[in-house]
């Protein structure tokens, strides 16, 4: 629904204008009309805009040159550019300038609107997520979590609006997702922001040992317990305790775990002691927690406790938007860290990165930069010094499928490939595979591929 916005249309052929202005206007939007890019900034300066379609060829003053000029008069207002020359390398100009969006020439009107759409509802999330952090009174702080896609507005609304509560929240999606960034953002936007942030990963520890770690024990309590030892419950006191891979958890240290949300209170290992705990926890996992409800594997009772607020981390193929300013930041931090002066991607190594479907999401992006900003002759990252999944441009980096490929074929391929894109690391494939690292090596050697170097 448009309710009424208003489109400011920059082009210098008139014919061209009003055939824009009579679809905007017919899709319900107000339309704002500029021949050149004086008359778009005295609009913009004098009239509210909502979007901003500027073409970039134009004479007095082109696209190009106004577009900073626009952007600092109206930061948050969206500007897609258009222009009859449809090059990769005039698109990427227009983004870095500050453009949201790229429309070639002759338009699609159809494509026009649903893309106008949807940057409206992305400018309209993000003012929200501003306007939520202010009545707060909280200046919260989302640069880990880089991007400005529609699904990462959503969350950064959901965690502005969640933080400052003392609900449990479980924070659900694929491996890679950034689950943890959440909640540090979380707990340091919370009331308990000044208290300790205490992690554990369930998937890490066997049961004996993450029962201890959760709640301490007692000297004597079990073979190797030679000491007295408070556990990560006590640690947090006052404070945030983020469970990671809490779908690992035995049933076991699921019920203690239950009671410990409950009443606030826990029993170390071999004591009969009752202490107090007050903790925030939240909780994550790449399982699908209703299915290891149903399967009896998770306790249905925990899980309605833990899911009091549910965030779900959008995988990074749904953020298609977001892709090359994540890889801009990665190359940006591996110059860094390695000494490079890299100075970007070119077009072709841009398109692979975007047809990707990155089945490790953020974490795969990380492990691709890091490794092309390591090979790089340089100047630029080259489509060659992406990693083997990415090479197969046409087919994304996906595994080929055929009729007759059993689904051990594309099993054992899957593998192939994550270790492809790791470099043989054991635990990140796992972690991207969304298995543990035990199954990863069982499923190696099932399938008899070759040890790691």
């Amino acid at each position: 629904m448009s309710q009424g916005q208003t489109i400011l249309v920059v082009d210098d052929e008139r014919a061209h204008r009003v055939m824009l202005r009579a679809h905007l206007e017919d899709a319900g939007y107000q339309v704002l009309e500029a021949a050149d890019g004086e008359k778009a900034l005295e609009a913009a300066a004098s009239q509210t805009v909502d979007l901003v379609l500027m073409d970039v060829v134009m004479p007095r003053q082109d696209g190009m040159a106004t577009l900073p000029r626009l952007r600092a008069l109206l930061p948050a207002t969206p500007v897609l550019m258009m222009t009859a020359y449809g090059s990769i390398e005039s698109a990427v100009e227009a983004l870095k300038g500050g453009a949201e969006d790229y429309l070639p020439k002759p338009l699609d009107m159809e494509e026009v609107l649903i893309k106008i759409q949807r940057h409206l509802k992305a400018a309209g999330l993000a003012r929200r997520v501003q306007d939520q952090a202010e009545r707060l009174g909280e200046r919260f702080d989302f640069s880990a979590l880089i991007g400005q896609s529609p699904p990462m507005l959503k969350l950064k609304e959901t965690l502005s609006v969640v933080a400052p509560s003392e609900a449990t929240v479980l924070i659900t999606g694929e491996s890679g997702t950034g689950k943890e960034v959440a909640a540090q953002i979380i707990h340091q936007n919370s009331r308990r922001q000044d208290g300790p942030m205490v992690k554990i990963n369930c998937a890490a520890l066997p049961e004996s040992l993450l029962e201890s770690e959760l709640f301490g024990h007692e000297k004597g309590a079990f073979t190797g317990a030679v000491a007295r030892r408070e556990g990560r419950l006590k640690a947090a006191d006052t404070g945030t305790m983020f469970l990671d891979e809490i779908g690992e958890m035995s049933p076991s240290t699921q019920a203690k775990l239950l009671r410990a949300l409950q009443e606030g209170e826990y029993t170390p290992l071999g004591s009969n002691k009752v202490y107090k705990a007050d903790v925030r926890v939240i909780a994550a996992t790449n399982r699908d927690l209703t299915q290891a409800v149903k399967d009896g594997q998770f306790r249905e009772d925990l899980y309605y406790r833990l899911n009091v607020v549910n965030i779900e981390m959008p995988p990074l193929r749904a953020r298609g938007e977001d892709i090359m300013a994540l890889a801009e930041h990665f190359l940006k931090s591996f110059n860094q860290k390695n000494h490079r002066d890299l100075r970007g991607f070119t077009p072709e190594t841009r398109q692979r990165l975007l047809a990707h479907p990155w089945p490790g999401n953020v974490r795969e992006l990380i492990n691709v930069v890091e490794r092309a900003v390591i090979m790089a002759p340089g100047p630029l990252i080259e489509a060659g010094d992406l990693p083997a999944p990415l090479q197969d441009g046409g087919a994304g980096g996906r595994a080929e499928l055929r009729a007759g490929m059993t689904i051990e074929d594309m099993e054992r391929a899957l593998i192939e490939r994550t270790l492809e894109a790791t470099g043989g690391n054991r635990t990140q494939a796992a972690e991207m595979l969304g298995i543990t690292r035990k199954t990863l090596q069982n499923k190696i050697k099932e399938y008899g591929l070759p040890p790691a170097e």
